[in-house]
């Protein structure tokens, strides 16, 4: 079941990669943030509001929660500060990258994330999933090839770098999701993580934006924005449960969630109209190969 819902959560993030292309398109980056961490919040905020005044109407289901106290919330807030640094170096990459580029790197996150778990959590892959990984590191390597016919120069684009900073920090995530599973409640993670990131971003607009706006890319109201909100929440609700099933693997679920460049890519090339999407579309096989080794991995 952990793995269906890792499938789900890869499809929905696809989406969410369109839905955020488009909205950062010719768009400043920090206000489309700031409202996706909004309306994110304001999502969830019908479940916190019920766990304090009527737990029993959320009593038994997947979106009930528990009250909890500052020793619990700490650890959401270190979570949402991790969250956020991955997402503001991500945006900033995906406005100025082609989204066939970006896809396919960050679906090279999920090797960081392995190494971490054989470290952390002693989790052993076997030959199908070795054979996955690897393939999902050679497609990197291969990308890098595709990105120089763009004029884009992996060791030397500042773009790239925050694309490769937002993998590392959302592979620092990844671990820290699956510890958090282990013993907290994955609704309380989840909605209080997102009203976290509201406040943390309010002193960022303020400083960082606000006083520039006029002087840089100026904002402009998408309605894909609102469906960035609406995708993300989906994708991360189905990747939550999917971790806090006792036999999960984040090794894997963090490798299966990579497929999301599946989505990105095509729409990449249907809506975008992106460039060598013959060069990149052998990245795109490796990929996919490597996902079906790591499903007959995990059967």
């Amino acid at each position: 079941m952990w793995l269906l819902l890792a499938f789900l959560s890869a499809a929905l993030l696809g989406f969410y990669d369109v839905f955020k292309k488009q909205s950062l398109r010719d768009n400043a980056v920090l206000p489309v943030l700031f409202l996706n961490t909004i309306f994110s919040s304001l999502i969830f905020l019908p479940f916190i509001l019920l766990s304090f005044f009527a737990p029993h109407v959320l009593g038994g289901t997947i979106f009930d929660m528990p009250v909890a106290g500052w020793e619990v919330h700490k650890y959401i807030l270190l979570k949402s500060f991790i969250v956020l640094s991955s997402w503001i170096f991500g945006y900033f990459g995906m406005k100025n990258l082609p989204l066939t580029i970006v896809g396919p790197i960050n679906a090279t996150r999920p090797v960081m994330v392995l190494i971490g778990a054989m470290i952390v959590f002693g989790e052993r892959l076997n030959l199908y999933q070795w054979i996955g990984v690897s393939l999902a590191i050679l497609s990197f390597f291969m990308l890098s090839r595709s990105g120089k016919k763009e004029g884009i120069d992996f060791a030397h684009n500042k773009w790239i770098l925050f694309v490769v900073l937002s993998a590392i920090m959302g592979a620092i995530s990844g671990l820290y999701d699956k510890y958090l599973m282990k013993q907290l409640n994955p609704m309380l993670v989840q909605s209080w993580y997102n009203v976290y990131q509201v406040f943390i971003m309010c002193p960022i607009i303020l400083l960082l934006w606000y006083p520039k706006r006029k002087t840089t890319t100026p904002f402009r109201w998408e309605w894909t924005i609102i469906l960035i909100s609406v995708f993300l929440s989906a994708a991360d609700f189905a990747y939550f449960y999917a971790l806090s099933y006792q036999d999960s693997m984040i090794s894997i679920v963090s490798m299966v969630r990579r497929s999301s460049v599946i989505v990105s890519f095509i729409c990449g090339a249907i809506f975008f109209r992106e460039k060598n999407l013959k060069s990149k579309a052998i990245d795109l096989v490796l990929v996919l190969i490597g996902m079906i080794f790591l499903y007959l991995g995990t059967r």
